[in-house]
């Protein structure tokens, strides 16, 4: 194979871990997780509000923050991808909304962020090893 197909593949494998994490977010699946970051991932979500830790600690952490919305949509877009070998670095735009439950009706967060990323290969295939936030704006 090419080596321009290979990082095309690469890339696009890349694309679609991004996509999986805002699936396994907004559909509260946290199991997902364990197949979208390495066991000892560096995870940093303070720019908005939340923790900073390994999978171990953040999992428990969503668990606990997310049911108290009716709904989340995370949207992860316009990755800028660098391949060098078995190790990747990507930044991608984040727009998230989060309806949260009130007793007066809901209420819309809205996030817009980006996400930082160190990536590398393993046998399973690509894994994020290193996340932070850099937020852009926070509303309501």
């Amino acid at each position: 194979m090419s080596q321009r197909l290979n990082i095309l593949l690469d890339k696009f494998e890349i694309q679609e871990l991004l996509t999986a994490y805002a699936h396994a977010i907004d559909s509260r699946d946290f199991g997902l997780l364990d197949d979208l970051f390495t066991a000892d991932a560096d995870i940093d979500y303070t720019a908005s509000g939340g923790i900073k830790g390994q999978l171990e600690t953040i999992k428990p952490f969503l668990q606990g923050a997310l049911p108290m919305f009716k709904a989340t949509q995370h949207f992860v877009t316009n990755p800028l991808i660098k391949l060098s070998g078995d190790v990747a670095t990507s930044r991608s735009l984040l727009f998230n909304t989060m309806t949260m439950k009130q007793d007066s009706g809901n209420r819309t967060l809205l996030i817009g962020a980006w996400y930082n990323d160190e990536l590398i290969r393993t046998e399973e295939g690509w894994r994020i090893a290193k996340r932070w936030q850099d937020l852009a704006f926070l509303q309501n």
